[in-house]
């Protein structure tokens, strides 16, 4: 077995050693982009067991650019490249390259449902997973003489500022919604029921820690890595992570409250709205403390310009709408809930 190096890594000299030789004088653009934990830089040896070896995009101009290069680079492949087959399969995929040649058009179309570069509106950023943004943002460019790759990536790079508001006023209003119920589910003996709704609000208040950072955040595998990497991490993960290992209900309770209070805390640093009392309070007479998130909700709905946003029910994106990977994997699929937005 080779010595792992990351994927990323290896793809850049396989560019550089190999491929560009091939290539020649074809204009095109060379980067690693797509699915796999090697694009989002959390590959490990782990990874090289399942339809690991050098690989890249290569974009040129058009379809014919495209069938006078990819022959030429069959022909051109030596057997391995720093110990891995540059051949391999895996599951239902036969063995060959995995050398991906052809305009950046269809090739956007096929990942994100749509191509960006000619039209991408709200509706559009609402309906696009952000795992799937991830895929084009994340990863690197090796080589963009079609000098079109890395300015698509700075568009595509965060949401427009109306979008991040209502984004972040959807968040508010699902841990709005849930709070209270912590405590009054662990107040009836329902302790499992308290601590999936503590286990909720965790991956929430995650969620909403990525929205104040602008970054995009990765589907179930890597959302705890990639939640680590954040500022965030420091202060809101440690209360949360009390919250969901609490065996009781005040415990939890104490727990949830101190990360609600440091995400809110974090809103207000952004400076993006009036800024809201962070304290939490009782749930109306209840004994039930919460932050009472309704005001986060407002303060962020206060701030949002375009009427069409203003318009919608605070439903959220596809991503606070579904957590299933057949919806979020499928551009094609998470497309749909564009009629949700009709209104």
């Amino acid at each position: 077995m080779p010595r792992f190096v990351p994927g990323l890594d290896l793809a850049r000299a396989f560019y550089e050693d190999v491929i560009r030789d091939i290539v020649g004088e074809v204009e095109h653009s060379a980067a690693l982009l797509g699915s796999g934990s090697d694009v989002l830089d959390f590959d490990t040896e782990r990874s090289t067991d399942h339809g690991w070896g050098p690989r890249i995009q290569l974009f040129v101009a058009g379809q014919e650019q495209a069938a006078e290069l990819a022959p030429r680079i069959d022909a051109g492949l030596p057997e391995e490249f720093r110990g891995w087959p540059t051949r391999y399969g895996w599951d239902d995929v036969p063995v060959g390259h995995d050398i991906h040649v052809g305009p950046l058009g269809p090739w956007l179309e096929e990942k994100l449902g749509f191509d960006p570069r000619s039209r991408m509106n709200a509706r559009d950023w609402l309906t696009t997973p952000q795992q799937l943004l991830l895929e084009v943002t994340g990863g690197a460019v090796f080589h963009d003489g079609l000098r079109e790759l890395e300015r698509l990536r700075r568009a595509l790079e965060w949401y427009p500022h109306d979008v991040w508001l209502w984004l972040l006023a959807c968040q508010w209003r699902r841990i709005d919604q849930e709070e209270p119920f912590v405590g009054r589910t662990a107040e009836v003996g329902d302790e499992l029921g308290s601590r999936v709704l503590a286990t909720r609000l965790a991956r929430d208040l995650m969620r909403l820690c990525f929205l104040f950072e602008r970054r995009y955040a990765p589907y179930s595998k890597w959302f705890g890595s990639a939640f680590a990497q954040l500022d965030a991490a420091a202060d809101v993960g440690p209360p949360l992570e009390a919250a969901i290992a609490a065996t009781d209900g005040a415990s939890r309770e104490d727990a949830l409250v101190e990360a609600m209070q440091r995400a809110a805390e974090r809103h207000n640093d952004l400076g993006l709205t009036e800024r809201a009392q962070p304290t939490v309070r009782p749930f109306h007479g209840r004994p039930f403390r919460v932050l009472g998130s309704g005001r986060f909700v407002d303060a962020c709905a206060a701030r949002i310009s375009d009427p069409w946003l203003r318009s919608l029910p605070l439903v959220g994106s596809i991503d606070q709408l579904s957590d299933s990977t057949d919806v979020l994997s499928n551009p094609a699929v998470a497309r749909r809930a564009a009629a949700l937005y009709d209104v």
